[in-house]
């Protein structure tokens, strides 16, 4: 049986056999056994392949996924649990916020907590802005169903959406900044660096927060504000597959949301 999975992958990142295995270690009949034969390369090397490839080890090799490594890795990317997401500590915010050189990714309906339990936040966020970290700020679209539903499933009707146009409200200086790589805010949602806003009309089960290699995630229980569930400290680690779930389901939304400018 062949691994169709991992053809499929090289085939669209436009590397022939040679190059992959040039960015792998290997050379290009190895891979091609891997494809072929579908055999299954030791660790390092499928950890290699999938950043590469922009996929994760399990995908190209499905039979990994209980691999007694990586459930290890999994366990080691957990920092910590908090019961709901007032028991986060301000300073656990502002130092995530503050320390970050790479990415910051936000995803909520409204997230106007933020600006509670972060002092200055839109200041601080302007900031890393000005050092060049990439901001994707995804929250949602006030006029969308889905915000509608959740603001009817929590008990506060309008209330969601009127909250969703607070937050845009609040972004708006940096927004009309002018930030983004490129262009000005709310186009260029390509650019590698800046600032990049889209509006969601998605049903949401996490909202995420991630910045550089640390993510914390807080699930949505039905019916009950995010405010009042559970929050996971996750921290990226080589082989863990938990950093990458969650953000995976970062990108999806993104796809589907709009750009600020034209929503």
């Amino acid at each position: 049986m062949s691994n169709e999975r991992l053809r499929s992958a090289i085939v669209e990142s436009g590397m022939s056999l040679a190059e992959f295995g040039d960015a792998v270690g290997v050379d290009p009949k190895t891979v091609e056994r891997w494809i072929t034969r579908d055999r299954v390369p030791h660790r390092a090397h499928r950890l290699k392949s999938a950043g590469v490839l922009g996929r994760t080890d399990v995908f190209l090799w499905p039979t990994t996924e209980s691999d007694p490594r990586s459930l290890a890795a999994a366990k080691a990317e957990f920092v910590d649990l908090y019961p709901n997401r007032g028991s986060v500590p301000s300073s656990t915010w502002v130092e995530l916020l503050d320390s970050a050189h790479e990415s910051i990714d936000l995803l909520a309906y409204a997230g106007s907590f933020l600006h509670d339990s972060v002092p200055s936040f839109a200041d601080r966020l302007s900031e890393r802005v000005a050092e060049g970290v990439c901001v994707r700020l995804l929250f949602g679209d006030p006029t969308s169903e889905a915000v509608a539903l959740r603001g009817r499933e929590e008990g506060i009707g309008e209330l969601m959406a009127a909250r969703c146009s607070l937050t845009w409200n609040y972004l708006a200086p940096i927004l009309n900044g002018g930030v983004v790589a490129g262009g000005p805010a709310g186009e260029n949602d390509d650019a590698g660096g800046g600032v990049q806003a889209r509006q969601h009309g998605c049903t949401l089960y996490a909202s995420l927060f991630r910045f550089d290699d640390a993510l914390l995630v807080n699930p949505h229980t039905y019916g009950v504000a995010a405010g009042h569930s559970p929050v996971l400290h996750l921290n990226r680690v080589p082989g863990g597959r938990l950093f990458t779930h969650y953000l995976e389901s970062f990108d999806r939304t993104w796809q589907q949301a709009q750009p600020l400018s034209s929503a």
